[in-house]
Parts: structure tokens; sequence; C-alpha cells
């Protein structure tokens, strides 16, 4: 069993950055595949950001460029820094860990992007 605990949420103007931190339980963190998703009021959860556990990326096209995924395995940690926010990526960003047919998801947290 792993538990995902999010945060770094936040309320920001556009233009502005935060970062997400994503702390895994567990011993086998690097074995995981981990990614951020993010869900809008109103539409469907959508992949942000992947990362694997060889360190390779991929993202939305609606952020490349914007967000950078990173993880620390030895702090059992992923982190989520995004960068010149839109309104638009206003949602509710999960974590998510995956490794062979377990799927874990912490709770989410709320970003704003608003003046």
């Amino acid at each position: 069993q792993v538990q995902l605990v999010e945060s770094g949420g936040g309320l920001v103007q556009p233009g502005g950055s935060l970062r997400l931190s994503c702390a895994a339980s567990g011993s086998i963190f690097n074995r995981y595949f981990m990614d951020w998703y993010r869900q809008a009021p109103g539409k469907q959860r959508d992949l942000v950001a992947r990362i694997t556990t060889g360190g390779s990326t991929n993202y939305a096209d609606s952020v490349k460029g914007r967000f950078t995924i990173s993880r620390d395995n030895a702090k059992n940690t992923v982190y989520l820094q995004m960068n010149s926010l839109k309104p638009e990526d206003t949602a509710v960003y999960c974590c998510h860990a995956a490794y062979a047919a377990c799927h874990y998801w912490g709770q989410g947290t709320q970003v704003t992007v608003s003046s």
C-alpha cells in the first residue's frame, strides 16, 4: 500500500509560479512511474506530466515549456514546477503512482490562477 500526499497548491496570479509536491510512503518509490493529473470543474481528468523510473518525462501539449516534473527518490517525493501559469491551469491536481498492476492516487491539491 502506498499513500500519496500532495501539497503546494494555492491561489496565484496569471504569470505566476507554484511548485507542487507529492510525498509517498513505502520503500519502493523508485520503482513507480509517477504522474500528475488535473481536473477542472465539469471536465475530465487529464494527464499533465509523467516521469518514469529512469527519469524520462513527458507532458501534455498545453503545459510543455511551462511545467517541469521531477523526482527525488531519496525523499520519496515527486514535484511539479509550474511557471507562467494561466487561468486555464485552474484545477485540482492529483498525484498518481503506478507499478505493475498497482495504482495509487493522492487526495489532490487545488490550484487557482486568477487576478
